[in-house]
């Protein structure tokens, strides 16, 4: 079994990239979302359909910190195969309704 994040928001999030279902993707973020990629901030839509979607984008959790928000996965995709990668995730919300609203990835 793939282990998960111990944060449920980042898990539907990553569970949402697996399934390479954008709705669900769209729905754990919150509406003014962003995020960076190797440390630049990039358009959030035209990224995650380019790396993800379009792409066939999986990751599979390595390590993680204690709360979830910070991990080490191994991300693949059909255009740069696979890659060790480092995530980084704010989640905001009163707790029932948390949303990702950035996340900062890059090779590890």
């Amino acid at each position: 079994m793939t282990p998960q994040s111990s944060n449920p928001t980042v898990q539907a999030l990553i569970t949402a990239i697996n399934a390479n279902d954008r709705e669900a993707f769209r729905a754990a973020l919150t509406p003014d979302a962003t995020m960076s990629d190797d440390g630049s901030d990039r358009d959030l839509d035209d990224w995650t359909e380019r790396e993800i979607f379009s792409a066939n984008g999986h990751m599979e959790i390595e390590t993680q910190a204690q709360d979830g928000l910070s991990l080490v996965a191994r991300f693949r995709n059909d255009t740069w195969g696979e890659m060790r990668t480092r995530w980084q995730f704010t989640v905001t919300g009163d707790g029932a309704g948390d949303k990702v609203s950035r996340f900062e990835t890059g090779q590890a």
